[in-house]
């Protein structure tokens, strides 16, 4: 699974982007999504890698932000939440991760909205390669969702 974080604002942005972003829930900075490691989703952030940073997200750093952001509705996501769905926590991340469930299947919001990352970010206008933000940093997007969460 793929963590996705939008870095970059709606500034200067092309339609095609822009609706490649709205494609993947990124409607603002700051965002988060998990996706599946597929083809048409990894051309889709080859598309706004300028925007946006990813990389391979640990079942822990998973549970760690499911926890703390996540929402249904309007209301926080805790353990009692996937009692009442018959599911526990555990269970369900293994679950996700082996693509069995989606978060939509328990009314979880697929968006989550987080703080800026605790010391900053790098640069948001280099790649990572190059002492950046943007783009794919591998799992090393762990670190900066732990300084997000």
């Amino acid at each position: 699974m793929l963590a996705v974080i939008r870095i970059r604002g709606n500034a200067k942005v092309r339609k095609s982007i822009a609706d490649t972003l709205k494609m993947l829930n990124l409607n603002s900075v700051n965002n988060c999504v998990v996706i599946p490691e597929n083809e048409s989703y990894k051309n889709m952030l080859i598309e706004v890698q300028n925007f946006v940073t990813y990389g391979e997200i640990k079942k822990e750093v998973f549970q760690k932000l499911l926890l703390k952001w996540g929402r249904s509705g309007n209301k926080r996501i805790d353990e009692k939440y996937f009692r009442d769905k018959k599911y526990t926590v555990e269970k369900f991340i293994d679950d996700f991760f082996e693509k069995k469930i989606k978060l939509k299947d328990l009314r979880i919001n697929p968006v989550f909205r987080l703080h800026p990352p605790r010391g900053g970010y790098e640069s948001i206008k280099k790649p990572y390669t190059l002492k950046g933000s943007l783009g794919y940093r591998g799992e090393k997007i762990n670190k900066l969702l732990e300084r997000m969460i």
